[in-house]
């Protein structure tokens, strides 16, 4: 495995794409309605109830491959 940053930025961000569907099923977030947005408030706590969500999923994957 290469110490190159930008190809470690890269399996970061593919990681992140590909347990992304799981991160969404586990943060249970609302679609917004149509023709409306979120203020600040409301996405900074879907910000962080993704972060969290990903990082279980994060956890979940690497507990069922032990």
């Amino acid at each position: 495995m290469s110490n190159d940053p930008n190809q470690l930025s890269q399996q970061k961000m593919q990681e992140f794409l590909r347990l992304l569907p799981l991160t969404q099923e586990i943060a249970g977030l609302p679609h917004c309605e149509s023709g409306k947005s979120f203020n600040d408030g409301q996405l900074e706590v879907r910000l962080s109830t993704l972060k969290t969500a990903y990082k279980m999923a994060k956890q979940l994957l690497r507990e069922i491959s032990q």
